[in-house]
């Protein structure tokens, strides 16, 4: 076992004040000095002390209230499951340069949302806080860790799910995200992942991908509205105006309906399935419609909705675990941790047992 003099050495400070530290709880000390301190009586195994400090980057694109519920939901599942490892309320800071500023105040850190951080921001962040874990996104694989739902294997699952069901024109509904990386693309890893998959498994996907604009009730509403019209009364296919003036990917082409939809979240869903009764469009039978994130709202839908669950206590749970492992060991190789989903079945489609 290391001696009180060994820690104060490693720590660069004296041995009063470790022991004072230790012992003597109205001791005033710099918060980072006192990190420093707790740190290397973990690494000596001097004392089980050290309870580091976490941030979380708290900053979800904002608007959509169905989003915002979701977001809401994870930032108290961050705060039970640090408190359930025994760590000490999370400090939620709301962008990345005030994370950059407070960054002597933490050990390291976790982000929610889907916000894309310029690149030199995750750099200049790296720099005064190495030790950070992205949860739901990867935005910079080679400087911080990541924990997010397998959506690619969601998208297969839900696609070997409607084929067994004897689905064979299978549809697409998403909206402009981003891939892995520093790489800012108006397409996301449900979109790219449901052409890959749907290719190997031999599916004709001309004209069935629909994708554009932000994650909102009112983008699933118009993109269902263009499907039918599309494909049920005609229409003109092509590209249409995006975020921010760019184009947004929408595949030419018209055919018969579509017998299967997966949409990219129960936001856009429930604008799908609003869109879809509107349009008198008989789900399941004649479309069925399953979606991902098994939000609360799935269960009230008309009807209700089909969705994969993506269980955010095992994200954060996961999240913190691997920024503490980071913590203590240094370790400098990052690690992405990919989570599976569930799909909690309901009316607007029942899958082959």
């Amino acid at each position: 076992m290391a001696t009180l003099k060994e820690v104060a050495e490693r720590a660069g400070v004296s041995q009063s004040t470790v022991s004072r530290l230790l012992n003597d709880p109205s001791f005033s000390i710099k918060e980072e000095t006192k990190r420093r301190v707790l740190r290397v009586c973990e690494e000596l195994g001097y004392r089980d002390v050290f309870r580091p400090a976490i941030a979380v980057l708290d900053a979800p694109p904002s608007g959509e209230e169905l989003q915002d519920a979701y977001f809401a939901e994870l930032r108290g599942i961050v705060e039970e499951c640090a408190r359930s490892l025994g760590l000490d309320r999370p400090v939620f800071v709301h962008s990345i340069r005030e994370l950059i500023e407070r960054a002597g105040e933490f050990d390291g850190f976790v982000t929610i949302g889907a916000t894309v951080f310029p690149a030199d921001d995750l750099r200049a962040l790296h720099k005064v806080l190495p030790h950070g874990v992205c949860i739901d996104t990867n935005p910079a694989p080679h400087l911080f860790d990541s924990v997010c739902p397998d959506l690619s294997q969601t998208m297969l699952d839900a696609l070997d799910a409607l084929i067994a069901a004897g689905r064979r024109r299978i549809a697409f509904i998403g909206g402009v995200g981003s891939l892995m990386g520093l790489h800012d693309y108006p397409e996301d890893i449900r979109e790219a992942s449901f052409r890959q998959w749907a290719v190997h498994l031999g599916l004709d996907v001309d004209g069935l991908v629909y994708s554009r604009g932000t994650f909102t009730v009112e983008s699933g509403y118009e993109q269902a509205s263009r499907l039918v019209a599309d494909h049920r009364g005609g229409g003109e296919g092509g590209r249409i105006g995006g975020a921010n003036g760019a184009d947004a990917t929408v595949d030419d082409g018209h055919g018969d309906m579509p017998d299967g939809l997966i949409v990219a979240a129960d936001v856009l869903a429930v604008g799908v399935l609003q869109a879809l009764n509107a349009l008198q469009v008989r789900v399941p039978d004649e479309l069925a419609v399953v979606s991902v994130n098994n939000q609360s709202i799935a269960r009230y839908t008309s009807p209700s909705l089909s969705s994969y669950a993506i269980d955010q206590r095992e994200l954060a749970r996961t999240a913190l675990t691997t920024l503490i492992d980071g913590l203590e060991h240094e370790r400098k190789v990052r690690r992405h941790v990919l989570l599976t989903t569930e799909l909690v079945a309901r009316a607007s489609f029942t899958p082959q047992l």
